[in-house]
């Protein structure tokens, strides 16, 4: 957890809130002796002059020992946020360059645990151990010295209590730490359970399935909370039994400290400062019996920080980038193997194609058949086994990745639309798109239309997601965003799947239409024959092997993948 907070927190916030610490601690264990001279000097003497100067003494100890304890507060309030702040910010920075290997690896509910509650559980340790860790051992050694100084006899009551108090603090952490540890992971399941019930709420009332989501979230929840009622039931006995200890530990000193005091070997003041002192020792036991429990949670929480932090990233720039030369496009797959991390079996094999600026490429196979697994190798969201994929001739390996994401304009299966204005959406593909081209591109998605209707044109809001459109509608967005964009390869993954066959027809001649466009490659991922018939080159994926290869004449002519694929779509005589 120190590792992890390493160059994130500031040291001089730490130092200023240390500093304020201790003088919090000097004027509290000061106080308790002035209490004692009143008591000794001022009251048995009846000395009025002294009690009042000794008590403007007191007040001067509180007032410095409130704006110590502010100060500290503050400090270590700044300290545990700005830390909080720039983890997350660390952690997001890290995922944000996260192939598709390491999001599959860590998941994407364990990352939102990680970067909230996580984080969380670290800021609040991290004020404890500036609040408490730091002042109980100071004010243990100085009130333990203190009381030592007042009556060397009295303070063997510590060796009785003491010990009692760390073996009931040693139970408890024995019984709480484990729990604590498996908070986190549990927290993981309801988020993942949670997610997984708000993104697919209309599959689940569609299918009826409201009250199985229910009981899965419930046993998820009734996890987390039974191992949450264990742990804080523990800590719950905390209180009662230090408070009991403290109380057992007051009349002990009372019933001896008495007979001290009828033996005249003991003044009142000093039995009064010696019970204060005896307070603030057992309290210093209490304090760092709840840093100790805490801790191990905040340490899980950081080793769970760290994993991600220092997960390492497979696919990097290299450290001398191949220049890309915009000016020819074209998409090589050059017998290209694929394997998924940890997987058996290759999801690709031997896929081996050339595509120069003006043609489409069509993908076309069953489900399973690895289509988007190869359109995803093209940004280099993945790394191929073997083989080389090549974009402008150059293999995506030894590209800069940033040149490489932009020569390459992908739409993805799922459409995702940002919260913000249609306008906002848009420039994510060229941030210096003018009002014009956005509305060019808006055209060839066929999607002009119905943002025109709107009297708020390019301003009209887009709601998370997009949900304030339908699926054809945010479809033919994402198009028009990846259109915008000035790319030498345009890849459209099944990105026209919720289209009617009028729209797909208009959309595909459009893109031929288009003089920009018409001078790039364009891949196209398609599940109907309609939608890749009139492409350049297909490609037949089955099992991840490529089995055809040509033009729609030419498979519907020999390729039996192809022509059962045909006969699955389109009545005889119409196949034409």
């Amino acid at each position: 957890m120190f590792k992890l907070a390493k160059g994130r927190a500031s040291a001089w916030a730490i130092l200023g809130a240390v500093l304020f610490m201790i003088v919090q601690v000097v004027a509290s264990l000061y106080l308790p002796n002035l209490t004692a001279d009143i008591v000794n000097k001022g009251v048995a003497l009846g000395d009025t002059d002294y009690i009042w100067h000794a008590g403007f003494k007191m007040i001067g100890c509180a007032v410095i020992s409130v704006v110590a304890s502010v100060c500290n507060v503050f400090l270590a309030a700044k300290v545990s946020q700005k830390l909080g702040q720039r983890i997350r910010s660390d952690i997001y920075r890290k995922v944000i360059n996260f192939s598709h290997d390491e999001m599959d690896q860590v998941g994407t509910s364990s990352l939102i645990t990680r970067t909230t509650n996580d984080v969380t559980q670290i800021q609040n340790v991290w004020v404890m151990i500036l609040r408490m860790m730091i002042m109980a051992p100071i004010m243990l050694v100085g009130a333990s010295f203190l009381a030592y100084q007042k009556n060397h006899t009295l303070t063997m009551i510590f060796l009785i209590v003491i010990p009692i108090m760390m073996v009931f603090i040693g139970i408890m952490m024995v019984f709480a730490v484990p729990l604590f540890r498996k908070m986190q992971e549990k927290t993981d399941k309801i988020n993942l359970v949670f997610r997984e019930g708000l993104t697919g709420v209309r599959v689940i009332r569609a299918f009826r399935q409201d009250d199985f989501e229910q009981e899965r979230f419930d046993d998820a929840n009734k996890d987390y909370t039974d191992n949450a009622v264990k742990v804080f039931s523990i800590m719950a006995l905390a209180m009662p039994v230090m408070t009991l200890i403290m109380s057992g530990t007051n009349i002990g000193i009372d019933w001896w400290g008495g007979h001290l005091i009828a033996q005249q070997a003991l003044e009142t003041g000093n039995l009064i400062a010696f019970i204060t002192y005896a307070m603030q020792i057992l309290m210093s036991f209490m304090m760092l019996s709840m840093i100790l429990m805490f801790i191990p949670r905040a340490q899980a929480s950081a080793t769970r920080i760290n994993e991600v932090l220092n997960l390492t990233t497979t696919i990097k720039t290299p450290a001398n980038p191949t220049p890309l030369d915009q000016q020819h496009a074209s998409l090589t797959f050059d017998h290209v193997d694929f394997r998924y991390h940890g997987a058996e079996d290759p999801a690709l094999t031997g896929i081996d194609f050339d595509m120069h600026a003006g043609q489409t490429l069509a993908i076309i196979g069953g489900t399973g058949s690895g289509k988007s697994t190869l359109v995803n190798l093209i940004p280099r969201f993945y790394d191929v086994e073997a083989g080389a994929v090549k974009v402008d001739g150059v293999n995506v390996r030894d590209l800069d990745l940033k040149a490489l994401h932009d020569a390459v304009a992908f739409v993805p299966q799922k459409a995702n639309l940002f919260t913000g204005t249609v306008r906002d959406n848009m420039k994510y593909g060229n941030e210096d798109a003018t009002d014009d081209e956005i509305w060019h591109a808006l055209e060839i998605a066929q999607a002009k239309d119905f943002i025109e209707e709107n009297p708020e044109g390019l301003d009209y809001h887009v709601e998370q997601g997009g949900g304030n459109f339908s699926g054809g509608q945010k479809q033919r967005l994402a198009i028009a965003r990846a259109l915008v964009k000035d790319a030498s390869v345009y890849v459209f993954d099944d990105s026209f799947s919720a289209l009617d066959f009028k729209t797909d027809a208009m959309l595909r001649q459009a893109l031929k239409d288009d003089e920009k466009i018409s001078n790039r490659v364009v891949v196209i991922v398609g599940q109907r024959v309609s939608t890749v018939a009139d492409a350049d080159t297909i490609v037949v994926l089955e099992d991840g092997k490529m089995v055809g290869r040509g033009s729609h004449a030419e498979l519907k002519a020999s390729n039996v993948t192809y022509q059962e694929i045909i006969k699955s779509q389109i009545r005889e005589g119409d196949e034409d």
